[in-house]
């Protein structure tokens, strides 16, 4: 199966929310594994405000079913009480990977 393509969203919290949406994040996890189209899903935190999701796919529909999905919607009921700005998503397309074990 060909990976190449991947979407990264970076997520800044309101001052003092980081660590409720870093739970938010480690909650969507179960959410992501729903997801068949979903090859990865990675999030992280950067800083104490500053956290990301990094996803891949192996096709335009699956991306495109992830950003209408569960995860995006669970941030959108969300963002005006956590987030202190719109979440930065990005597009990519993967020039080339290491598959995982």
């Amino acid at each position: 199966m060909t990976v190449d393509r991947g979407l990264l969203a970076i997520l800044e919290a309101k001052p003092g929310r980081g660590e409720d949406l870093g739970a938010l994040l480690e909650q969507a996890r179960e959410l992501a594994l729903d997801e068949p189209g979903t090859l990865a899903w990675y999030a992280f935190r950067i800083s104490e405000t500053t956290y990301g999701i990094f996803d891949t796919f192996a096709d335009e529909v699956s991306r495109q079913a992830h950003l209408g999905g569960k995860i995006p919607a669970a941030l959108a009921e969300v963002a005006a009480d956590l987030l202190a700005a719109a979440p930065d998503i990005r597009p990519l397309d993967l020039l080339a990977h290491k598959p995982g074990s």
